[in-house]
């Protein structure tokens, strides 16, 4: 693996960001709605994977608070430093997802709130759809992103420099359904970090499941 893949830029900059950016994020209440469908569709001691788990607010603090095994994934190390001290109730790893070995059909649930902006549209794709197995049948996917037509773009978020990559929202729903899961309801937003160098961003939370296996015979 080389320097460059150990710490990519997103790494870098979430790095910078620590609790700052729980702060400015505190007050979405639509992902706190996207928490509680999920909630309200699992069972009890789920396992659930959360990609890009930052500092374990409001995600992993919320699920394992009912119960139910998180495993959150981070590439920066200072996020999951402040998640582990932050929420002791769940498991937090420093590693890019796509290197961390795991079973498929293994989780009840995957959380991917905000987390494949710094991937391109090939390594978003592929992930999803690798997610996808990762879920037992019937399990659930939330997904949330700024849904816009930028492929690659240099920008300034909360004041650090990043690589951003996104789909427009019917792209995004189209990339889910083609990976094998079903969208079960989808709610856009617009949002204002409480950060002073943030900006309105729009927001779109959708709320998939992977279909059950078909019966044989």
């Amino acid at each position: 693996m080389t320097d460059d893949r150990e710490r990519p830029p997103a790494a870098a900059a979430f790095d910078a960001l620590g609790a700052e950016y729980e702060k400015a994020f505190a007050g979405s209440k639509t992902h706190r709605r996207s928490l509680e469908w999920l909630l309200a569709r699992l069972a009890p001691g789920s396992r659930v994977l959360d990609v890009g788990s930052g500092t374990g607010r409001p995600t992993a603090e919320t699920l394992a608070n009912a119960g139910h095994a998180v495993l959150g994934i981070d590439i920066s190390p200072v996020m999951v430093e402040l998640a582990a001290r932050q929420v002791p109730g769940a498991t937090f790893q420093c590693a890019d997802i796509r290197d961390v070995p795991l079973a498929d059909a293994s989780f009840d649930a995957v959380c991917v709130y905000f987390s494949l902006l710094q991937l391109d549209r090939r390594e978003q794709a592929d992930l999803v759809r690798r997610l996808v197995r990762l879920l037992k049948p019937e399990g659930y996917l939330v997904l949330a992103t700024v849904p816009l037509d930028v492929d690659g773009v240099d920008a300034t978020f909360m004041g650090q420099p990043v690589r951003v990559t996104s789909f427009p929202a019917q792209e995004l729903v189209a990339l889910t359904e083609e990976a094998g899961l079903e969208v079960l309801a989808q709610e856009a937003s617009m949002f204002t970090p409480a950060h002073p160098d943030a900006r309105p961003e729009p927001h779109l939370f959708l709320h998939c499941r992977r279909p059950g296996q078909p019966r044989m015979g």
